[in-house]
Parts: C-alpha cells; sequence; structure tokens
C-alpha cells in the first residue's frame, strides 16, 4: 500500500494500557496509529502527521482533552480533525456540553462495546479518503483550468496576431495589384482568414464563459444604432440578403455594447447562413416597456424540431446547414451566454409556415460591471 494511502488516527490518553488497548482494537491494514500520553505530545504529533481523527481521553493531568480540543480548534491545520471525547467518568450533562462546546462529534462513557467505536471510525475514515478524494479532484480541475487559461492565452496573441498580418497582407494585395486571379485569390485568403478569426474570437469567448471570466460593461447606449451599425456590416459581405430593421418606443438603454453587438452579428450571420437562400432578414427592437426590451431576428426556414432543445448547446448545429462550410457550433450558445449575463433571456420559435424568430429579452438597464 502506497504511503499516501495510510490513514492516521490520534490516540490520547494519559494511561500506556489504554493507549495500546486502543491500537489493538483499531489497527487493520491502511490505518496507523499515533500515540500521545500528553496533550503537549499531541501537539507534536499535529506538527508533523495529517490526521483523520483524533480520540482524546478527557481526564489528563496537566492538559485535559478539553483543553487539547481548544487548541486544535485554534489552529488551522488541525480545526477541522474530528473529535470523539473518550473518559471513564459517570455521564454527566455537564461534561458533555463542554465537550461538545470543545469541538466534539461524539462522546464515548467507559466501557463502551467495541463495535460502537469500530462503526464511527470507519464513518469518519470514509469521510476522510472521500475528502481527500474530493480535494485531488479539485487540484486536477485548478490544474485544467489553468491549460485552459494558457490556451486562450495563445489563442489571445500568438494566433490573432499572425492572422491578422495575414488579412491585411490580403487586403493590401487585393488594393495594389491589377491581375485578376492574384486578387481573386487575394479575397479567397482575405475570406478564409476572416472566417479563421471568428472562429478563434469565438472559442476565446467560450473559454471565458466556462472559465467564469466574462464581463459585462455596460454604458448608456441606443439599441437601434447598435442594430443599425451590425446590419451596415452585414451588407458589405452579403449583398444577396436584404436585412430589415424596425423598431418602436424608447431605444435608450445601459448595456454592453460590444457584447450586444455580438449577440445581433451572431443571430443574424446564423440567420443568413442556415435560412432559405437569399430571404430577407428582419430585425425587430420592442422598446414599449419602461424596464425591458425586446430584440427579434427572424428569417425564413425551420429548424428542425429534434434539434430545437439542443440549439444553444455548444458545438451543435441548431439548424440544417445549407453549405458544407460549418463553423464550431458555438455562436448561440455565446449569445445566450452573453444575453444571460445581462439578466435576459433568450428563446426561439420556429415552423414551417413562419419560419424561425430568436427573441431577446433583457432589462433595458445593466447597471455596473458584471462578471459571470
Amino acid at each position: 500500500m502506497h504511503a499516501d494511502d495510510v490513514v492516521n488516527l490520534l490516540v490520547v490518553d494519559d494511561i500506556q494500557y489504554n493507549l495500546d488497548a486502543m491500537e489493538a482494537l483499531l489497527s487493520q491494514p491502511g490505518i496507523r496509529i499515533l500515540q500521545a500520553r500528553s496533550g503537549e505530545e499531541a501537539l507534536e504529533l499535529l506538527l508533523t502527521h495529517e490526521v483523520a481523527l483524533a480520540l482524546l481521553d478527557v481526564n489528563m493531568p496537566g492538559m485535559n482533552g478539553f483543553a487539547l480540543a481548544e487548541l486544535m480548534r485554534g489552529n488551522s491545520r488541525t480545526r477541522h480533525i474530528p473529535l470523539i471525547f473518550v473518559t471513564a467518568a459517570l455521564h454527566e450533562p455537564g461534561r458533555t456540553f463542554a465537550g461538545y462546546q470543545s469541538g466534539a462529534v461524539d462522546f464515548l462513557n467507559k466501557p463502551f462495546p467495541p463495535e460502537i467505536l469500530l462503526s464511527k471510525v470507519r464513518i469518519f475514515i470514509e469521510m476522510y479518503r472521500q475528502k481527500k478524494l474530493l480535494g485531488q479532484k479539485i487540484a486536477e480541475l485548478q490544474d485544467a483550468l489553468h491549460i485552459n487559461e494558457l490556451f486562450v492565452a495563445v489563442l489571445g496573441h500568438d494566433l490573432r496576431t499572425p492572422l491578422a498580418a495575414a488579412i491585411h497582407g490580403a487586403e493590401l494585395v487585393e488594393v495594389l495589384s491589377t491581375d485578376e486571379k492574384i486578387t481573386a485569390a487575394a479575397q479567397r485568403i482575405k475570406a478564409c482568414g476572416m472566417r479563421m478569426e471568428s472562429m478563434v474570437n469565438r472559442l476565446l469567448d467560450t473559454a471565458l464563459i466556462r472559465s467564469g471570466r466574462l464581463e459585462i460593461m455596460s454604458a448608456p447606449g441606443n439599441y437601434r444604432d447598435v442594430a443599425a451599425a451590425v446590419i451596415e456590416e452585414f451588407k458589405g459581405s452579403h449583398h444577396g440578403t436584404a436585412i430589415g430593421l424596425s423598431d418602436q418606443g424608447d431605444m435608450a438603454g445601459e448595456f454592453d455594447p460590444d457584447r450586444m453587438a455580438q449577440v445581433l452579428s451572431n443571430l443574424i450571420g446564423n440567420a443568413i447562413k442556415h435560412g432559405i437562400a437569399h430571404a430577407p432578414v428582419t430585425v425587430r427592437i420592442d422598446g414599449m416597456r419602461h424596464d425591458r426590451i425586446c430584440l427579434e431576428v427572424c428569417n425564413a426556414g425551420e429548424i428542425s424540431p429534434d434539434r430545437v432543445e439542443d440549439v444553444f448547446q455548444p458545438f451543435q448545429s441548431g439548424r440544417q446547414n445549407r453549405t458544407a462550410s460549418a463553423g464550431l457550433g458555438l455562436g448561440l450558445y455565446i449569445v445566450k451566454s452573453f444575453v444571460e449575463a445581462h439578466g435576459g433571456e433568450i428563446t426561439v420559435r420556429s415552423s414551417p409556415e413562419d419560419g424561425t424568430t430568436f427573441c431577446v429579452d433583457i432589462p433595458r438597464r445593466v447597471a455596473g460591471s458584471l462578471a459571470r
């Protein structure tokens, strides 16, 4: 058996015969009995050993069991060790109460049936082992989180920097070249680079969401202005799809403009990519309520009924792809996370007759800086 698998039990009693009897009763493979004949000896052992359970005799000369328990409770290293007080004195409510006040989890009066003590010890040993296992799992998760953070750092710098250089280089070639074939190749390189950049950004957002480090920086803004700017960007790259915008009511609010632009951009891009080819996309903003805003993105085309439930899950494709250029399946997951970080919710309704509508319902104002 590995040394780390051995469980230490501390037995404290000023009479050696009692210590030996306890060790004979409790000894078994995987358990080490640490004997101490005084409170001072017990404290010395606790400095160098991790203990799963301590059995303390109450009636010791000098430092008695209660005083030892008080000192153990005052130390961060030993305060969580379960304590069982053992005493040969007659049962006295006052002494029992004093024991529990000192941090005891149990109180045994001698003589006691060995089976009772063995049963209690087994329970505490199992609890100790489960606690250690949980600690190991937490450590593994922390290591995984650290690796994830390193991965985010690599994506944030080592990939995006050269990718941006490639995109700008392609743009430069596109402007300067007079050869149609070279210009067409530069345009393809630029399009691929921008698609890769979008994937990297989505992976970064997903890493932030899953690590709990997503921040919402709210500021006064106008929902219609944000939507109009996003639509204008799409008009430059999707000439075959008409994107309409309608609004009613008050468009003012407090929100994170960058995250809200990403929400609308992902929803509109999703509608163009997965809806019926060249069918119009409509963005509607309802600001009639004083405390909430509703944003809807509508397009022709139905989400398959068996995929609606998973449409917001990561690495899923919520709609039947019209082309082979499927993405990572993170867009709607990121949208849902951003909306929820604003304190809102997103729903979807879809049918062959009415097409597909994503509805974002959020508070008009999200105060301060929020981390989710």
